[in-house]
């Protein structure tokens, strides 16, 4: 009876193994198809990213594959295929805030694969002046955290550099506290970017009442510096305790569950047209009472959705304050371009920021 079961078994792996085998040559064929697409858009100078068409693979095969294969591991294997493809065409190289293994890392990786080129830079100034002086492809960055608000740097970004917002990622998160020992009596400073501090601070207040924090400017050098010293923790990614070889003190510290952060893809020209994109402005009012209601009123009138509003100070302007907003939908809709126009003729600055696909939530453990 186990000589058969075993022989049931060897079978079905030979087939396991057939089948993996007509998946390699697929993929091989998948990304000579994708190299040719690249070689005519080179010709007819289209943009190698087309984000209609790649929403409409998605959709496509979650379709296909019904209820027999959970949709959202499809849509991550697929997202991996799909953008090693387009990387086949020209391999993009994206700036973030590193170093190795930071939010900014994790979430770049989500969004462009692991076959991009990554380029770790030291604060999220500079990320913008790689990709305004085109020494980068693209830059990631974050703008929002759900519990503690904008990230006002990269906010204040936006106002000194010319570049354009391309995509956006979420991720759902989960703070782990690290260590080289696992040993919590170990720890005796614990490190970490302000944010994720923040994020944590009733739990490190309830359970490391006597331990101080270091603010550092990325969870990844947190890591490093948790990685050369057995007496500091880390708040850290999960992708950080693989690079630094940390072991896990305790997971999930922080204050409230479905955390979540949206980071920005910043490059030099926004996508086309998707179906369930976003459009970013910056603006400037005018000098005169009710001039944000005049403009809400625009948005209003236009049927606009007003996803987020922000102010920042103008630096070297007593009280003068420039507004970030993101609306649902592309500028091509023609709702949105006249909006955008009527809103144009209300501010003393308007800058168009980008149009681009909307992401939908992503968990990790970062």
């Amino acid at each position: 009876m186990p000589t058969t079961k075993n022989t049931e078994i060897s079978e079905i792996r030979k087939q396991i193994d057939t089948i993996d085998n007509t998946i390699v040559d697929l993929l091989k064929s998948r990304i000579e198809c994708a190299r040719e697409i690249g070689k005519l858009k080179d010709v007819s100078k289209r943009a190698k990213w087309d984000p209609l068409r790649e929403r409409q693979i998605y959709e496509r095969l979650v379709e296909k594959s019904g209820d027999i294969f959970p949709e959202q591991a499809l849509k991550s294997i697929f997202h991996e295929i799909i953008t090693t493809c387009r990387l086949s065409q020209k391999r993009e190289e994206v700036a973030y805030l590193g170093p190795e293994a930071t939010f900014s890392h994790l979430a770049g990786v989500k969004y462009f694969g692991h076959s991009a080129a990554y380029k770790p830079m030291e604060s999220i100034d500079d990320i913008f002046a790689e990709v305004e002086k085109s020494r980068t492809d693209y830059g990631i960055v974050p703008v929002e955290n759900s519990i503690e608000g904008a990230v006002f740097s990269t906010l204040d970004s936006f106002m000194k550099y010319k570049v354009q917002i391309c995509g956006e990622v979420r991720l759902e998160i989960s703070h782990n506290l690290v260590c080289r020992s696992g040993n919590i009596e170990d720890i005796q400073t614990v490190a970490s970017h302000s944010q994720p501090l923040a994020q944590c601070r009733e739990w490190l207040r309830k359970n490391m009442p006597s331990i101080p924090t270091l603010p550092v400017f990325s969870t990844g050098a947190a890591a490093q510096m948790a990685a050369n010293n057995p007496n500091i923790g880390a708040i850290a990614s999960s992708l950080a305790i693989k690079t630094y070889e940390l072991q896990i003190v305790v997971k999930g510290i922080e204050d409230y569950r479905g955390n979540t952060t949206r980071f920005l893809v910043i490059g030099r020209q926004s996508p086309e047209y998707s179906g369930k994109d976003r459009t970013s402005l910056l603006i400037g009012t005018a000098d005169r009472p009710g001039a944000l209601n005049e403009i809400l009123t625009v948005l209003s009138e236009e049927s606009i959705n007003l996803a987020k509003i922000e102010s920042r100070p103008i630096k070297g302007k007593h009280w003068k304050y420039m507004f970030f907003l993101d609306m649902m939908g592309h500028i091509e809709e023609e709702h949105i371009k006249r909006g955008c126009d009527q809103i144009k003729t209300l501010c003393s600055y308007f800058e168009w920021l980008g149009s681009y696909p909307g992401s939908s939530e992503t968990s990790a453990e970062l």
